[in-house]
């Protein structure tokens, strides 16, 4: 009977020893690490994005998370939350702010709210075209208001094409500023918009980009400003057939991070991070440079009144607006405005 007590005894020992590996091999802590010899969790981060699918900046976006994830193999995944899913622009700023979203793409003109710098590249015809541009956001300029939000939580990684602004309305052809009077006209929550838009005549109205289409078909508005492609992907056309190319300004758009985000990686993780960003941008810009042609042409086709302004009828915005450059909210973006003007 001894021998057998000894024994139940070991054997006891024995499982009680063994109960981790019994159970399946090393517990978790309560914060959900794995133990040593398992394969890392995936980092799940989110970006929010206002267009529909197949925009060029959700097509951008989608780029950027897709080399993000290969080059990480999988240890970070960008889960991208597009067609305002999250919240309108001001309120998934907000949320990247606290970090409840990691990254987003968003424009300069709802930016300036919380960094009112964001105004001195979306002043009015500001640059001559296109080329003109890019020569400012990929060269210094651009660098440093990639960096101009870090106060604000953000950073800024790299600058998305969002071609030139457009006027059209449901009520009349524009082509002088005397036109627009009177005129109601949705614009982003920007100052410097509603300051442009008061400038022509017309009387802003800041509202969401999800309510516009009922905005002006309910008569709340007349009209807004935007690009081809949003007049169009938006169906903004159906509602208002009158539009017309005056360009009066470029808005530049941008991925950025969370800079609590940021900080968590490691200088290998924000090299990656950045080229998936830089990535991400050249997937945009040729997707923007095909989705102006194929909406424009669209929006030509759907029966809309497209007006074509003269030189000199181009002159009168331009008039205009000049004064606006001399106001004291945007003076002090003298010198950025010197030196994008003096980029060649």
């Amino acid at each position: 009977m001894k021998k057998i007590t000894v024994l139940l005894w070991v054997l006891l020992t024995l499982v009680i020893a063994g109960a981790p590996l019994f159970a399946g091999g090393g517990a978790q802590s309560s914060g959900g690490t794995q133990s040593s010899g398992s394969a890392p969790r995936a980092r799940v981060f989110r970006l929010a994005d206002n267009q529909p699918d197949g925009y060029p900046t959700v097509l951008g976006d989608l780029a950027m998370a897709k080399y993000i994830e290969e080059k990480t193999n999988g240890a970070i995944k960008i889960e991208v939350y597009n067609n305002s899913v999250l919240g309108d622009e001001k309120t998934t700023i907000e949320q990247t702010q606290t970090g409840d979203i990691h990254f987003i793409r968003v424009g300069l003109n709802p930016l300036s709210s919380i960094n009112p710098i964001m105004n001195a590249l979306a002043m009015p015809f500001l640059f001559r075209d296109r080329a003109h541009m890019f020569k400012v956001l990929d060269g210094a300029i651009g660098e440093e208001l990639l960096g101009s939000l870090q106060q604000q939580n953000l950073l800024g990684l790299c600058w998305l094409d969002a071609g030139f602004r457009n006027f059209y309305n449901s009520k009349k052809a524009i082509r002088t500023p005397a036109d627009m009077v009177g005129l109601k006209i949705r614009v982003q929550e920007s100052a410097l918009m509603m300051d442009m838009i008061r400038f022509l005549g017309a009387s802003p109205t800041p509202m969401a980009y999800a309510e516009v289409y009922p905005g002006i078909q309910n008569g709340i508005i007349d009209g807004a400003e935007n690009n081809w492609p949003s007049y169009i992907t938006a169906a903004h056309f159906e509602v208002a057939k009158h539009f017309t190319v005056d360009g009066h300004m470029a808005s530049p758009e941008m991925i950025l991070i969370n800079t609590g985000v940021w900080n968590s990686l490691s200088d290998a993780e924000k090299k990656i991070v950045k080229d998936g960003a830089l990535e991400g941008a050249k997937v945009e810009r040729a997707a923007w440079l095909e989705a102006e042609v194929k909406y424009e042409k669209q929006a030509r086709d759907s029966g809309s009144t497209i007006t074509e302004l003269t030189p000199a009828q181009h002159k009168l915005f331009e008039d205009a607006l000049a004064p606006l450059y001399q106001q004291p909210a945007y003076a002090s973006y003298a010198d950025i405005i010197r030196r994008v003007r003096a980029t060649n």
